[in-house]
């Protein structure tokens, strides 16, 4: 079933895998770069301060090897002269430690990003088992490392016998050379013995870190069904976000459909398209459509009107203008302030005279309300 898994792993790992694998402290290293950037920090180092290290060294040694009578055999005195040994020689390799520490540091932020998770230092069982581990050790995988190591070993090898071979004169000459001279030589052939060992490591993380990170991503393949299961995980099942749509236009449906009896009036088309206004003095700036409905819900708005009082008023060109332009809870267009201002004064005059008590006679609705053109979208098909 294993091998099976890993060859319908074809597809790239998504944004979201590697993220996860990142945070699981999963990222891609190459021990090559490491040991190549360290090296490279530690050559450097002698490179820039080749002076002062070999006049410090060249100190050192002689103080190391010159001290008088009472300090060999007086104790006190020679743990104090070795004491000063020691910070010496501390002092001298400090700045090579500090950067081929930076180095280190440095490195990991080239190849995947430097990351520090605590699930990477967590207790992991699966490591310890022995069958996984007895899998491991004859993977496809420990094969290439152990491959890789031996072409390594072969060709630092090769390196450090070329140089050797190439500086052996030096090197026996440096017997018979005084202190100052053979520490200046021996400088030198350390640095050119670092220069070729370097060469031959940048070689060999040349070819390491495109392979490290090939097989990084390659372990971090996913399944087609993999991709489906996380896009439903990060965008939600499509059915249960149809159902949440719907309960939620439901809802905003209610909240609509409580206001028609709070409206001054509702515009009809008479039968496409309902609109109910309302507009309160010193509160509003213009009339708000408090409800808006096509077909049925218009049927349903002119009903909740009826069973409340609210006028109905038929004025389809307005009624059609007032839904297409302006939304549930929107001040109405302003190139419809003097039609809505006629269907107002209509619903001001309704309201005298119910308050009048039959004193005036009842007011005359509007008819062929006017909209400016290109606002009224013309009858639905």
């Amino acid at each position: 079933m294993a091998e099976e898994s890993d060859l319908e792993r074809t597809e790239p790992a998504s944004s979201r895998r590697l993220e996860q694998a990142r945070e699981e402290g999963n990222v891609p290293q190459s021990r090559e770069l490491m040991a190549f950037m360290v090296l490279a920090a530690g050559a450097g180092a002698f490179w820039v301060l080749g002076g002062w290290l070999s006049q410090r060294t060249s100190g050192l040694l002689r103080h190391g090897l010159s001290f008088s009578r009472e300090a060999a055999f007086d104790t006190s005195l020679m743990t104090g002269w070795a004491l000063s040994l020691t910070t010496e020689a501390f002092v001298i390799a400090a700045p090579i430690f500090l950067l081929a520490m930076a180095a280190a540091i440095v490195t990991p932020f080239m190849i995947g990003g430097g990351v520090i998770s605590p699930k990477a230092f967590q207790l992991d069982l699966n490591r310890m088992d022995p069958i996984k581990g007895l899998g491991r050790m004859f993977s496809w995988q420990s094969i290439a490392e152990l491959v890789k190591a031996i072409l390594k070993a072969l060709l630092i090898g090769g390196v450090l016998y070329w140089v050797v071979r190439h500086e052996q004169n030096t090197l026996f000459a440096l017997l018979g050379q005084p202190i100052e001279t053979a520490l200046v030589s021996f400088a030198e052939v350390l640095l050119h013995s670092f220069l070729a060992l370097i060469a031959g490591l940048a070689l060999i993380a040349a070819i390491d870190v495109p392979f490290q990170l090939w097989q990084y991503h390659d372990r971090l393949k996913m399944t087609t069904e993999e991709l489906k299961r996380e896009a439903r995980e990060s965008e939600g099942d499509p059915y249960l976000k149809a159902r949440i749509r719907s309960q939620q236009r439901e809802m905003a449906r209610s909240r609509m459909m409580s206001e028609v009896p709070k409206a001054d009036v509702v515009v009809t088309n008479p039968s496409h398209f309902a609109v109910a206004l309302k507009y309160e003095s010193g509160k509003m700036g213009a009339p708000v459509i408090v409800a808006k409905g096509m077909n049925l819900l218009a049927q349903r708005i002119r009903d909740l009107a009826g069973e409340n009082q609210v006028p109905v008023l038929e004025a389809p060109p307005l009624a059609r203008a007032l839904y297409r332009h302006a939304d549930v809870g929107d001040q109405i267009p302003a190139p419809l302030y003097t039609a809505v201002a006629e269907v107002m004064a209509y619903v001001y005059q309704l309201n005298q005279f119910a308050l009048s008590a039959g004193d005036i006679l009842p007011p005359v609705a509007p008819a062929a309300i006017a909209v400016p053109e290109g606002m009224d979208p013309g009858v639905p098909e």
